[in-house]
This record gives C-alpha cells, structure tokens and sequence, in this order.
C-alpha cells in the first residue's frame, strides 16, 4: 500500500512544522506549502519523504500550480492541515480595507482554493481529512479584531459548510479552535497558560483518525490555565 499524502497549508517554525513533523512520523508524505519555498525547504530536508512547495493561497493559479505538482510529485492528498492565517490587528479605526480584505483572502478564500484542488479526488476515494485550524475569534469580535475576526468567523462558517456537504461523501472536515498562546514566549511564564505546537499537533492528527460513526466537527485546544 502506497504512503497516503498530507498537505500542511501554512507551514512556519511553530505549528505548522509540528503538524508536518508529526504526519511525516506517521509515515505520510508531507507536503509543506509556504509563500516563499525556503520558509521549508531546510523542514522537507529534515523529514522523510517530504517536499516544500511555494504557494500563495490567496491566488488561485499559485494554488492550482502548487497542488498539481504535488500530485506529480507524492500523489493525491489524503490529509489537508488548512494552516494559513493572516493575524491584522486594530480596531475598525486602525485597520485598512486592504488589510481587511488581506485577512480574509488568507483565511477563508485561499481554503475555498485548497478545498477545489483536494475533494475531487477525496469524493473519488470516498475518504479524506481537511482540518481547520481556527481560533476563538471566530466567534467573537473584540475591539482589536476588526480585521481578523471577522476573517476567522468566515473561515469557520467555510468549513461547517463544507463539513454538512462533504461528510456523506466519506470526507472528514473538521476545525481546532486555537485558544491561547502558543509557545512559552516568556522565560517566565508559568506552565499551563501556553500551548505547546506538538500537543496541537496531537489532536489534529487524533481527529484524522477519528472513526465515522463518531466524528467531531469543532474541537477546542487551550492551555489548562487560559481564562475562559
């Protein structure tokens, strides 16, 4: 049996490396997708059977380029980990209409684009996994996220959509809301008020497994000492 194939949209030194490190261990093959080839490369030379890939979600031929190469390439995609985030911080006085627009072209478009490369072929197979990964902003708007949350509200609408369409299919698509810091960004920081990229990576990678009579759409991640 051949090596199923997980796509890692977003790929940075933090969670996205963990998610590409924790599917290649797997045994998958990791394609690790940035807006700029050696943001991974060093990543895809680390891993076995992994290949980094210059892609601009927010453009539609830059992700049609991008997931036809890696069909050339590893294969169809099993497993997308949609890892793409734009984070423009201000309040509706301080933020821009580009940076506005920025925030959802990264977040909610450019996984409309993904999800076109992807689900013909998963629908074929009758099986896949595309995981979100969200955040609480998705479900409310504070002062200084004019621009974000509104983008993650629209990412998350995205996928419960695509997860009442796709499911019947035999595709799982699922979203982590991300509540909390990641990384122990203060050497003071006190224990259980972070996450930690390779405990995200855990449950992603759980929720990929998850059997079909008792999937889960929306999972939340946090710190056990986050305030809630």
């Amino acid at each position: 049996m051949s090596k199923r194939v997980c796509a890692v949209v977003g790929v940075g030194p933090g969670n996205g490396a963990s998610f590409a490190r924790r599917f290649s261990g797997e045994g998958y093959r990791v394609a690790l997708l940035a807006r700029r080839k050696q943001t991974s490369d060093a990543l895809a030379r680390e891993l076995a059977d992994a290949r980094a890939y210059e892609c601009d979600v927010t453009s539609t031929a830059s992700v049609e380029r991008a997931f036809g190469a890696i069909r050339a390439e590893l294969g169809e995609v099993d497993v997308v980990v949609y890892n793409a985030g734009s984070g423009v911080w201000g309040t509706v006085e301080e933020i821009t209409p580009e940076g506005f627009e920025t925030s959802w072209r990264v977040n909610a478009l450019g996984a409309l684009h993904v999800a076109k490369q992807v689900v013909p072929a998963m629908k074929s197979a009758e099986r896949g996994s595309f995981v979100f990964i969200g955040a609480t902003a998705s479900r409310r708007g504070v002062a200084r996220t004019a621009a974000f949350a509104p983008a993650k509200a629209a990412q998350r609408s995205l996928a419960e959509s695509m997860a009442r369409h796709l499911w019947p299919s035999g595709i799982h698509v699922s979203l982590v809301i991300v509540d909390g810091g990641i990384g122990k960004r203060r050497p003071d920081a006190e224990d259980g008020t972070f996450l930690e990229p390779d405990d995200i990576a855990d449950v992603v990678f759980q929720l990929t497994q998850q059997k079909r009579s008792a999937w889960s759409f929306e999972v939340e991640a946090r710190p056990f000492r986050e305030k809630w």
